[in-house]
């Protein structure tokens, strides 16, 4: 007899603005998964909140289809470190799943909330925990955590929404032009915007504050985009090789992120090869010190003059056939399979340790 295959939970959809994201990320992951050595539950999370199991194909996840068909069970989580499973609201079984990956991009789903629900339930996390999930999704947090380390990060500075116009004014004038304004706590580049005069800042922070309280305003880099993937096995790190965005436009926002219409991704990155062993560094520091676990991809801007500044960190990345993540790792020789394979691995390991444990490892 062969050995009993682990049971995944695969979460998709969300409450996010990065809910069409997610269904092509969660779809590419389900058919890239091993069905020799794991057995997925895909689990929808309808706009509204809703949970539901859903047992039909792949392609109605991909097209948004999924909630129209008859294969969707209303489930739960419950609360109870036994548990270690779902409720299923029509019958009131329980749907043990050995682990859970959540491809739930943005808000609700990458910012620590669903990780802390799953840990409730006592099911183990693959990918980040509540720890890093928060830290890196909030930009000024992760950005202190960075400074504090030793790694640069671009000028800028936080305003609110309740400032006077004349102050946020005074404040990007000190920082200078062009500048981009940004939420703090969203996904995707949602909000983004570049700014090259005084005259374009107040619609600018008007699209920023559209998504939070807060904005960021940051001065511009000089230089190029670079992202490097870092995979978790066995408490070490492994990291994908570099990449590079090029841009034929001057932002790299939510529309180029997932169509690449005229934006091109270059892996591995064109840059000297020492660089990159210092992107490969600052990654795998800035992994631990975020308080990452499982995987993420750290961005960084490799400005004209040399210097590495830490830009943000991703811990649900993108999953589809454009995303940056599997391409840098596949780079350095790891199918999508393979990164997949050792995620949950990782994951099952540590099963007996709450989901933030392992960074008592490294302190």
């Amino acid at each position: 007899m062969g050995a009993t295959k682990a049971t995944i939970g695969i979460l998709f959809g969300g409450c996010s603005n990065e809910y069409p994201v997610s269904l092509h990320s969660a779809a590419a992951v389900m058919q890239n998964i091993d069905p020799g050595r794991f057995d997925v539950v895909a689990i929808g999370i309808d706009r509204s909140g809703g949970w539901h199991r859903y047992d039909g194909d792949v392609q109605s996840i991909e097209n948004d289809s999924w909630l129209e068909t008859a294969r969707c069970t209303p489930v739960a989580l419950p609360f109870g470190r036994e548990a270690r499973g779902l409720i299923d609201l029509s019958t009131g079984s329980l749907v043990r799943l050995d682990a859970a990956l959540p491809i739930l991009h943005g808000r609700n789903g990458e910012d620590g909330s669903v990780q802390g629900a799953l840990q409730l339930a006592g099911i183990p996390i693959v990918g980040c925990g509540v720890t890093g999930s928060a830290v890196c999704m909030d930009k000024t947090v992760s950005h202190r955590i960075a400074t504090a380390e030793g790694i640069s990060v671009p000028e800028g500075a936080l305003v609110d929404i309740s400032m006077s116009k004349l102050e946020m004014h005074h404040i990007a004038q000190r920082i200078g032009y062009p500048l981009f304004v940004k939420p703090p706590r969203e996904g995707s580049s949602m909000g983004l915007s570049r700014v090259e005069s005084p005259d374009s800042l107040a619609r600018a922070l008007a699209d920023a504050f559209a998504y939070d309280s807060e904005a960021i305003l940051e001065r511009e880099i000089d230089g190029s985009e670079i992202g490097c993937a870092v995979l978790e096995s066995g408490r070490t790190l492994i990291v994908g090789e570099p990449d590079e965005i090029e841009l034929n436009g001057t932002v790299f926002d939510y529309i180029e992120k997932y169509s690449c219409e005229t934006a091109n991704i270059i892996v591995p990155a064109r840059i000297a090869e020492r660089d990159a062993q210092r992107v490969k560094r600052a990654a795998m520091r800035l992994f631990r010190a975020l308080g990452c676990t499982g995987f993420a991809r750290i961005d960084f801007f490799l400005a004209n003059d040399g210097r590495l500044l830490f830009n943000e960190a991703n811990t649900i990345p993108g999953f589809t056939a454009h995303s940056r993540f599997p391409s840098m790792l596949k780079a350095a020789g790891l199918s999508l399979e393979e990164v997949l394979n050792i995620a949950i691995e990782e994951a099952l390991a540590t099963a007996q340790e709450p989901s933030d444990a392992r960074l008592l490892a490294y302190a």
